[in-house]
């Protein structure tokens, strides 16, 4: 009850910028390789055309919390479905390094105020009792957006302007979302907060498909009579416990980050590849592959958050990683696997060979050729990682003879690995990225979504998303020098650490929710 057909369309409808911002955070690792030999960066010039998505999402997650809470949070799916056409509109025609760091920004404008608007949104529709569910769509659709972008990525790799096709792709989904988002209602919370108490009645009445939801919109008004006064200063005040809730949210998008989920994925096929595996097996096990895994997990997280509780999953997550973290650390130090990076240019022609799986046995010779022209897209598409939420980036694909090394700064070194390594490495790699996406991967955005009060969520949610990107930024471009310090291996023991705090603070700090509503947690919190 509660939980009619139009307040899971509106949702779903909701969540497809979820699905857009999947995809374009892992369509970068197959496009940058073609608009680098077609542009033709140099490799400062492909930093930039990376960083430009991030520093736009950093822009928008300081600023769009206010659009939000004074505009609308369905008015702010709109503008960033809309911004998103355009950003990709503007990279089609022409082929300019000016044009495209325009596109880029605007498209990373464009998902990080998606991101918030939506999570505020969904939550603001939902009945409580499927209030879970129904927000975690908009990261089962992340994952699914992730996924398409890696088939993407493999069906236009040998294609002439393959990446025009890639970012075109998007253009529809984003243009039938806007329309579609225009005939929804607005969040009955932002309707009371506007004092428009008879346009809020009735949209609960469609939402819940019943005659009178007058009950629901008095606990709503009462709990909305003094929230919609807060301030943006009052988030870091001791009134109504904001400031213990800001830091609350603050610390958990740290952990979201600092568990290294999003740097971990992106060495996925170098690992893979020097404990023994070989070209075909590793490129679609790094690409496709995970991405199947991350959708395969995030499901049961879905679906039964609501009666399992999102407290519980963050429990059942953190504890998993920290397992296959330590495993992966262990075998990584059995295995003695070294590699560093170069920023070199790439030519169109091995990268077509190599997606495709087309490359024939490879020597050691032209291994050293092939790992040098590959080290700078690797390094710049690590730099496009995903944030709020999801942890997950597009990986490449390289290839490592078995006992092979390669010279010339870019290399993985490996020795014949004993077949138990190899699957205990895979093992507790699909496990780890299986792990995230049932914990922090969902259960991070609902918690968010519920611990703020409604005049104030948006921003609330915003500033918690900038830390997010920031946090990414930060770790993007200190992760390579930290694992040519310290080793992959302790890379992974570091995680582990971090994933076992988590544990700690979650146990701590995080609120079951489960079966309340905004107001009652809320009110809860305050105390």
């Amino acid at each position: 009850s509660g939980c009619g057909a139009f307040t899971f369309l509106s949702s779903a409808i909701a969540a497809v910028s979820g699905l857009q911002m999947g995809y374009e955070l892992g369509l970068i690792s197959g496009a940058l390789l073609q608009m680098s030999s077609a542009l033709a960066l140099s490799c400062k010039e492909q930093e930039i055309v990376v960083s430009s998505l991030l520093f736009g999402a950093l822009f928008a997650s300081l600023t769009g919390g206010f659009l939000i809470d004074r505009f609308g949070r369905r008015l702010a799916i709109i503008i960033s479905s809309s911004l998103l056409v355009l950003g990709s509109l503007i990279l089609l025609p022409y082929e300019s390094y000016g044009i495209l760091i325009v596109g880029r920004i605007a498209i990373g404008i464009s998902i990080s105020l998606s991101s918030i608007a939506t999570c505020v949104y969904i939550a603001e529709i939902a009945p409580q009792h499927r209030r879970g569910l129904l927000v975690s769509l908009n990261e089962l659709m992340i994952v699914i957006g992730i996924l398409f972008a890696y088939i993407s990525n493999y069906a236009f790799a040998s294609v002439s302007h393959g990446w025009k096709y890639m970012f075109g792709l998007v253009i529809p989904l984003g243009a039938l979302q806007a329309i579609a988002m225009y005939f929804l209602p607005p969040s009955p919370r932002f309707l009371v907060m506007k004092n428009n108490d008879e346009a809020a009645r009735k949209v609960l009445e469609r939402l819940r498909e019943t005659s009178d939801a007058t009950k629901e919109l008095t606990v709503i008004k009462s709990s909305l009579k003094d929230e919609h006064q807060y301030s943006f200063l009052d988030l870091f005040r001791s009134k109504n416990n904001m400031r213990a809730r800001m830091l609350v949210g603050l610390t958990l998008v740290f952990f979201v980050q600092t568990t290294g989920q999003p740097n971990i994925l992106f060495y996925a096929s170098t690992v893979l590849k020097s404990v023994g595996f070989q070209s075909n097996e590793a490129a679609s096990l790094a690409s496709t592959g995970v991405g199947v895994v991350k959708v395969v997990s995030t499901v049961p997280a879905t679906f039964f958050v609501d009666q399992v509780g999102s407290k519980t999953f963050l429990c059942i997550g953190s504890s998993i990683m920290a397992v296959s973290l330590v495993t992966m650390g262990l075998v990584n130090r059995n295995i003695h696997v070294n590699f560093t990076n170069v920023c070199r240019s790439q030519s169109p022609e091995d990268f077509f060979l190599h997606r495709l799986g087309n490359v024939t046995p490879v020597t050691n010779g032209s291994l050293k050729d092939l790992f040098a022209s590959m080290a700078s897209a690797e390094r710049l598409s690590f730099d496009a990682q995903r944030i709020p939420g999801v942890g997950m980036t597009g990986e490449l694909n390289r290839t490592v003879p078995a006992g092979g090394k390669s010279t010339t700064g870019s290399h993985v070194e490996s020795e014949e690995v004993p077949v138990v390594l190899k699957w205990l490495s895979l093992a507790s790699l699909l496990v780890y990225v299986a792990a995230f996406s049932i914990g922090l991967g969902p259960m991070s955005w609902l918690v968010l979504s519920e611990i703020f009060p409604g005049g104030i969520r948006g921003r609330a949610m915003a500033l918690t998303s900038s830390m997010n990107w920031g946090i990414n930024l930060l770790i993007s471009l200190t992760f390579l020098t930290v694992t040519e310090l310290i080793g992959l291996s302790w890379v992974c023991f570091i995680y582990t650490i971090m994933s076992l705090a988590s544990l700690a603070f979650v146990i701590v700090f995080i609120p079951e929710t489960k079966g309340c509503s905004l107001e009652q947690i809320s009110m809860e919190l305050a105390k």
